[in-house]
């Protein structure tokens, strides 16, 4: 079996046509790191079913459909990055030899409640049942008693400075002593940012995605990349970049479930349905202008979020992303946290949030419907 630098946490159609491919264009270049171990680790025997067609030799395909410079296009992709498929209820011990022995950048996009903390994470020994923060503990452990090797540990969950993050929830599990001043000094928890609409999966493995890409890593001493590649930018400041992308891409999302879910959320709506209405897009086009870029004028950021705006309303009105409100709904509550109530919170920091009444009034109707 060819040994795999990568390790991957997390099957979900967004790593299949984003990590996934990144790496599969940058091997066919002879610019990636190596291939990828994927490790499916929430339990979940529908996304198991999913393994064996992740690394089949053929590799899975990714549709790439939308707008490039103006022009619709659609091709396929073969991915073949994936090598191994592996799941940790059924393989830990497979997982934690490659974490040990063949690892050099651990990757993870686990979702949502993948970080909350479990009574789980406390066991001695490696539990199911665990976050993945828990899990990694276990498998920088075992690294750690195989030698000690320098690694780096880069999550791509929507969280913000999820490196540090982390890294801080790593150390309080690995309590005092050894193993944590190790921690501290061969393990890089690098943060990054991701973007890129994945609207469909298919199957039984790969994805329908947008030609828009990003993966923003923040620079950082001992910083290993698992590949080149045009989508993939070192920056010295990603708060920047996670702003743009968090209270205008995301907050944009949000709004319109809000609105949709105030409609019942009974019809099978599609974001480009949304955007095709002359007075959803209007409304949209309109919140933008008042209520969210004075925030990012008054940050200093005016010129370039006016330019995410525009290309975050073309991304939304793609004619061939089929991309579900009901999907973009799940963990709605949490979402309008992130993506608006933080808005919020940094626009009064900036002393200008005064005009903002959509967006409080999804804030206050969100806390309402979650009591």
């Amino acid at each position: 079996m060819t040994t795999t630098p990568i390790l991957q946490f997390g099957t979900s159609r967004f790593l299949q046509a984003h990590v996934d491919l990144f790496v599969s264009e940058a091997l066919a270049r002879g610019e990636a790191l190596g291939t990828i171990t994927l490790v499916q680790s929430s339990g979940d025997p529908a996304r198991r079913s999913r393994l064996e067609a992740l690394a089949a030799p053929g590799g899975f395909p990714v549709r790439i459909e939308g707008l490039e410079d103006g022009r619709a296009s659609a091709r396929e992709v073969r991915v073949n990055s994936v090598v191994r498929a592996l799941a940790t209820e059924t393989d830990w011990p497979e997982v934690a030899r490659i974490a040990a022995e063949e690892a050099e950048i651990i990757v993870s996009n686990t979702g949502d409640s993948g970080w909350a903390a479990r009574p789980e994470d406390d066991a001695l020994d490696f539990r199911q049942g665990m976050s993945y923060p828990a899990k990694l503990r276990q498998l920088l452990l075992a690294r750690f008693r195989a030698g000690g090797r320098c690694i780096v540990v880069m999550p791509t969950e929507l969280v913000a400075r999820n490196g540090d993050r982390l890294r801080s929830r790593v150390l309080e599990l690995a309590g005092d002593g050894e193993f944590a001043e190790w921690i501290g000094s061969h393990v890089v928890f690098a943060n990054s940012l991701v973007d890129r609409i994945v609207s469909q999966p298919l199957e039984p493995a790969g994805a329908v995605a947008e030609p828009y890409a990003l993966w923003a890593i923040e620079e950082k001493e001992g910083l290993i990349l698992p590949c080149r590649h045009p989508a993939v930018e070192i920056v010295a400041d990603l708060g920047r970049i996670e702003r743009l992308k968090l209270h205008i891409l995301n907050l944009g999302h949000s709004y319109m479930v809000a609105n949709w879910l105030r409609r019942h959320g009974l019809d099978d709506a599609l974001v480009r349905d949304e955007m095709a209405d002359p007075a959803t897009r209007a409304d949209l086009e309109d919140l933008y202008a008042r209520e969210v870029l004075p925030v990012f004028a008054a940050a200093g950021q005016g010129d370039e979020a006016r330019h995410y705006v525009e290309t975050t309303l073309d991304r939304f009105a793609n004619p061939f992303l089929a991309h579900r409100l009901s999907d973009i709904a799940q963990n709605h509550a949490e979402k309008v946290q992130r993506r608006i109530a933080a808005f919020l919170d940094w626009s009064e920091q900036l002393g200008v949030g005064a005009m903002q009444r959509h967006l409080r009034d999804v804030v206050t109707q969100t806390e309402m419907a979650a009591t």
